[in-house]
């Protein structure tokens, strides 16, 4: 069983939602009459049973069901607050179909047309309709205006995705989009001069330079967290929630708390979450799973050896889109190894296949997925368990700041 999910954005950037993209087995690739049930059915009893919390955040799951599962009550079992039914577009219309749709809305589910690209004037199914989503891909924005005009009109919401840029997004939301779903907000939107981070950048590479000295000092590395009350007291806040009852008298004495990989690790997190101020919380939040799945699959994998330099390449893996510069200019300064830094820059080295699966897990491309996990000696059963908790260690550390 595979899940990933996939962020859906409102007009201010805060997350509204998440799609869950699933596959049961090797065998099922598209919704196909009985895999399809086995597969959503799996996601839903998981769901159910006790991983909505953690892959939703509390927020709604938009799921995909065909004709045949829609017939069936296992649905019902997701609160009518937190499932969105997606109803694909390959659906078969008919009267059965509809009323059960007529029954689901009335008590209280919200219906969402996926990939949409019929006459909105005749398609049976848009009076039921809550949200209409538009593969800008297959219907680019400019050849659907009058249909957005009419569903404007008749309070539908219109959720627009594989939005790959922060251009797109813009655009989509000035001619009335409500939701958007895509990877634009991890890519850097470059401009002629990026936003300048050159202060507290230093000062996060300079920590960073003397944790990677022969023999790191944790007088040195106090020295210059203490220039910076605001670092001070995010490391602080952070150290005191591993330190619980035990009182916490200096920045030195936290320190004491960490090993040096795991200081490193905290200390790059703090600069990410510094350096990405501006940017949506989500962008941080993909950093941080990324981070801990890549640590995951490298310790099931042939590459154990690089678990950590696996964790900080999914860590800075949006580095250029929290900067807006491209790649080789964010992490040029940054102390990180030879490996992390061909992986990100070039998709290139060691640890090129641990990042390539990754990307492949969080869009769906599940055969990519297995044959990645071949050639990295990964047994792809490990890797939904690893998933799960990636999420769930990112939210925890989410919730320190």
């Amino acid at each position: 069983m595979y899940i990933a999910r996939q962020p859906i954005f409102d007009k201010v950037l805060k997350v509204y939602g998440y799609e869950l993209l699933f596959r049961s087995d090797s065998q099922s690739t598209i919704f196909d009459g009985n895999s399809s049930m086995q597969a959503t059915a799996s996601v839903v009893g998981g769901l159910y049973e006790a991983q909505i919390e953690i892959i939703a955040d509390n927020k709604r799951v938009f799921i995909n069901f065909d004709e045949q599962f829609l017939q069936y009550d296992f649905l019902e079992l997701l609160d009518t607050d937190k499932l969105v039914i997606e109803v694909l577009e390959t659906v078969t219309i008919s009267e059965t179909l509809i009323n059960r749709l007529e029954e689901l809305k009335t008590k209280g589910y919200k219906i969402a047309l996926d990939d949409f690209a019929e006459s909105y004037a005749e398609y049976p199914l848009t009076r039921l309709a809550d949200i209409i989503k538009y593969d800008l891909r297959e219907t680019p924005l400019e050849t659907i205006t009058e249909d957005m005009k009419r569903a404007l009109r008749q309070n539908k919401v219109l959720l627009a995705e594989k939005v790959e840029t922060f251009e797109e997004f813009r655009k989509a939301k000035e001619m009335g989009f409500h939701l958007f779903q895509g990877f634009f907000f991890s890519r850097p939107s470059i401009v002629s001069k990026s936003r300048e981070h050159t202060t507290t950048k230093a000062q996060y590479t300079r920590l960073l330079q003397e944790l990677k000295s022969e023999e790191p000092s944790f007088q040195k590395l106090a020295e210059i967290i203490e220039q910076d009350p605001n670092l001070a007291y995010r490391l602080l806040h952070v150290v005191s929630n591993k330190a619980k009852d035990d009182l916490v008298y200096s920045i030195k004495r936290a320190l004491s708390y960490m090993g040096l990989n795991e200081l490193e690790r905290w200390i790059n997190i703090l600069m990410l979450r510094e350096l990405g101020d501006e940017k949506p919380d989500e962008l941080l939040m993909l950093s941080l799973i990324r981070a801990k799945f890549a640590e995951y699959i490298a310790r099931n994998s042939n590459k154990k050896y690089q678990k950590f330099e696996a964790s900080i390449m999914g860590l800075f893996s949006v580095m250029d889109a929290l900067l807006d510069e491209p790649m080789d200019q964010a992490i040029k300064d940054i102390s990180i190894s030879v490996s992390v830094k061909e992986a990100l820059m070039e998709r290139s080295g060691d640890l090129a296949q641990i990042y390539d699966l990754i990307l492949a897990y969080e869009g769906g491309d599940w055969d990519k997925v297995e044959c990645l996990c071949g050639n990295l000696k990964v047994k792809v059963s490990l890797l939904q368990e690893g998933y799960i908790n990636a999420v769930r260690w990112a939210g925890e550390i989410m919730a320190l700041f």
